[in-house]
């Protein structure tokens, strides 16, 4: 017990539900070759674990520090494209993908501590406005400069052979799996999530994470007290802006493509804040339970609404209503209601009731 406690930087879950929640992810994200077989399911099995890191990531800097940033995708996209570009010039192999991830790290850590000591002088409204600027800026730059991005085509390019889907270690598949080079890579991107996921909660349990949190619930009191806040603000992005580039390299390496929609699009940019909201702002656990919520609904409403559409064949209004046309409604309506019934995210809703029972349960000890 004390190894998880030490593991989690004792930021524990501090409610049952929410510790049954969080191990449920765990154990379908690391089963999912085994208990839904077919591509779609671990496809989007690999897409939350890189989304994961991201949301993560992004609420450092919204959720711990309370800076909002439009330019977190950039970083992603310059993951991605580390990766896409380096493998495609230099042919696949593992020095191509070492290549492509460290000449992204760098340009991200220059980027980010540019924009940071340069931006984040300013009020947080005209912070927000530069990141957007400079995202757009960057993202018809990835459009225009075909020779090393492919343009609005993007760039497919060739893995490791350990990790292509051709490459197979085993004859027949094992309790349902393909135990081939898809199976490699996505145990790769598990391992890859879960050393991110843990390093980070290391981070905001760590004394600088203190300070970030404190910098959040009032800057003036922080700096008062003889913390540069600046220099904490511009770390916090520089940090966010690196997990960033490393998710975008595992969504490179798994996909096996990268363009500007895959991402650098606003789209994604929106997605993120939408699981930031949802997960909960201010836990690394909100990352995990907002990526699997919202990303499996984008994923499997359409199929649901399918079924129900056709359970339902006949019915006027009711056969509309659930019509996969409109699955993006019902996926708006469930964010109304998750917000509604969870206004501080589903960790924080979930902590929150948990404190209350425990307070009440000590209140009548007491009487």
């Amino acid at each position: 017990m004390s190894l998880i406690h030490a593991m989690l930087s004792h930021d524990l879950p501090r409610s049952r539900l929410l510790a049954a929640l969080l191990v449920a992810c765990v154990l379908g994200l690391l089963l999912t070759p085994f208990l839904f077989p077919g591509i779609k399911a671990l496809n989007v099995a690999a897409k939350i674990l890189v989304f994961i890191v991201l949301v993560a990531s992004y609420d450092l800097l919204l959720g711990y520090t309370g800076i909002v940033s439009f330019a977190h995708t950039l970083f992603f996209g310059i993951g991605a494209y580390g990766v896409a570009i380096a493998s495609n010039q230099m042919g696949p192999g593992w020095p191509a993908l070492a290549a492509g991830v460290g000449a992204a790290l760098g340009l991200s850590l220059l980027l980010s501590l540019l924009v940071g000591l340069f931006s984040l002088r300013v009020k947080a409204l005209f912070f927000a406005m530069i990141t957007m600027a400079v995202a757009s800026a960057f993202l018809g730059l990835a459009s225009q400069l075909s020779e090393f991005t492919g343009g609005e085509d993007g760039l497919s390019f060739q893995v490791p052979e350990l990790l292509q889907p051709g490459t197979e270690f085993l004859e027949e598949p094992f309790l349902g799996a393909s135990i081939d080079g898809r199976f490699a890579a996505y145990y790769l991107l598990c391992a890859c999530t879960l050393a991110l996921t843990l390093l980070l909660l290391r981070i905001v349990n760590s004394p600088f994470g203190r300070v970030l949190q404190a910098i959040r619930e009032n800057d003036f009191r922080a700096e008062a007290i003889g913390y540069r806040t600046v220099v904490y603000r511009v770390w916090a992005n520089v940090l966010a802006a690196l997990f960033a580039t490393l998710a975008g390299a595992m969504l490179a390496v798994w996909l096996r493509y990268n363009g500007p929609d895959t991402s650098l699009s606003l789209e994604l940019m929106l997605d993120v804040l939408l699981i930031c909201v949802i997960g909960g702002m201010g836990s690394v656990y909100g990352a995990v339970v907002g990526s699997v919520l919202f990303m499996g609904a984008q994923a499997y409403l359409q199929d649901l609404m399918r079924l129900g559409a056709t359970a339902v064949e006949g019915v006027p209004v009711l056969a509309q209503l659930v019509s996969p046309d409109r699955w993006l409604l019902w996926l708006g309506l469930l964010f109304v209601l998750a917000v509604y019934h969870f206004p501080a995210g589903i960790v924080g809703g979930l902590r929150l009731r948990a404190a209350r029972r425990a307070l009440a349960a000590l209140s009548k000890e007491q009487a």
